[in-house]
């Protein structure tokens, strides 16, 4: 009887449908681009290497843990430097057991130029050891060496971007390049990388950092410096000790939770970084969910509009069926189960709908050149299909009890 009266009136049952199709899809393209963009982003901390301990500056305050974190942020976006972390603070760090090697960093947007050509562009700062940690390759040449980096030497790694734009087709090798008014002979070229986490490596000109600070940026302090461990299941109980040891360095005295705040560096392990990861991207999902709802809501709305027309039109007959026996209950379970049929219909086309759009992301961001991995959790199905019940029942029940409690001498006049 149900499928008779949604056929009957094809139109009508297509816009209500229609409704909870564009709900339920949307909630499959936001779980699908949800576990997109969190393995992105898992994908870009990995290729930075998986057993590495990152530790940065922060700013220290003597408020609340609760308020440190926003508060050091707030402080360094206006230009507050932390010059407290230093290459020693790291060389006595690699000093402990679990630590396999590390590299520092500092990191400055300079003027590049090779005769006529110039191109501004950042220049990276950092250990010899970076190429034995990090995933980017030499293509030709070679990095520099330690001994070129305490030696203070002008030597310098580019990009392949910076290749192309100062050298094109030339030979880079043995060029003297020009960073500021400093001279740097270019010593090797870095393969094509690409861009990780919103920077691009291809951009990059790679000097040693102790040229850097004493040759460009007259400083001491680094910005940050990662580790690489032997046993990563250790890697808090190494953290915990690298954090003990900067306080002892940096004359922190912690005596209770609040003194955290006073730290001037943060120490954070692969886990954390994936923990807080998971959560940014699992607050936008649910963030999406709800802007989604509405639509649903919506939707829902839709059915019930279109349940009290269908009460209306069939008022003989539902006089006549409770004339002739029809209980309360067959009255309400009628016109509920066409309200979920309803919407267990859209919920189908919605899930195949979804699922097709969230494959069409997937492939434009690859082609975009993004390892946008085509994912739906079975989280997304169960909630879908869900909704559709949900819904189903929610703006069905009170249409279907208009039509029970109706009396059958009042409902046959209308005919």
């Amino acid at each position: 009887m149900s499928l008779k009266s949604m056929f009957s009136n094809k139109t009508r049952t297509a816009l209500t449908v229609l409704g909870i199709v564009i709900g339920i899809a949307s909630v499959i393209i936001v779980y699908s681009a949800g576990a997109g963009i969190n393995g992105l982003v898992v994908g870009q901390i990995e290729s930075f290497g998986t057993d590495i301990i990152n530790t940065e500056i922060k700013m220290p305050t003597n408020k609340k843990v609760g308020n440190s974190s926003s508060a050091g942020a707030t402080d360094l976006a206006q230009g507050v430097q932390i010059t407290s972390l230093t290459l020693e603070d790291m060389e006595e760090i690699r000093a402990l057991p679990n630590i396999k090697n590390s590299y520092a960093s500092i990191m400055g947007q300079e003027q590049v130029s090779f005769g006529n050509e110039q191109k501004k562009t950042f220049i990276f700062g950092t250990n010899a050891s970076y190429i034995d940690i990090d995933k980017s390759e030499v293509g030709s040449g070679r990095f520099f060496s330690d001994e070129e980096d305490k030696s203070l030497s002008q030597v310098a790694v580019i990009g392949s971007n910076v290749k192309e734009e100062l050298f094109g087709d030339s030979d880079a090798l043995s060029r003297l390049i020009k960073i500021r008014k400093t001279k740097f002979r270019v010593i090797g070229v870095v393969k094509e990388r690409g861009a990780v986490m919103g920077m691009d490596f291809d951009d990059f000109v790679y000097v040693p950092i102790r040229t850097m600070q004493k040759r460009i940026m007259a400083i001491n302090h680094i910005s940050y410096f990662i580790s690489q461990v032997n046993d990563m299941s250790r890697a808090e109980e190494t953290a915990e000790d690298m954090r003990y040891i900067l306080r002892e360095r940096h004359d922190i005295k912690v005596e209770n939770i609040d003194d955290y705040n006073k730290d001037d560096f943060r120490v954070v392990t692969m886990t954390e970084m994936m923990s807080m990861m998971d959560t940014v991207t699992g607050a936008l999902t649910l963030l999406l969910l709800a802007i989604v709802a509405i639509s649903l809501i919506v939707g829902g709305v839709g059915i019930l509009n279109i349940m009290y027309v269908v009460v209306s039109e069939r008022t003989a007959e539902i006089g006549l069926r409770k004339a002739v026996g029809a209980k309360y209950s067959d009255i309400m379970l009628q016109f509920i189960f066409e309200s979920i049929l309803i919407t267990i219909i859209g919920g189908i086309v919605g899930v195949v709908v979804g699922v097709f759009l969230s494959f069409l992301i997937s492939f434009g961001a690859n082609a975009y050149g993004l390892d946008w991995r085509f994912s739906i959790p079975m989280q997304a199905y169960v909630v879908a299909v869900g909704f559709s019940l949900v819904f189903g029942v929610f703006f069905g029940v009170y249409p279907a009890r208009k039509a029970a409690h109706m009396d059958p001498i009042e409902a046959l006049r209308r005919e």
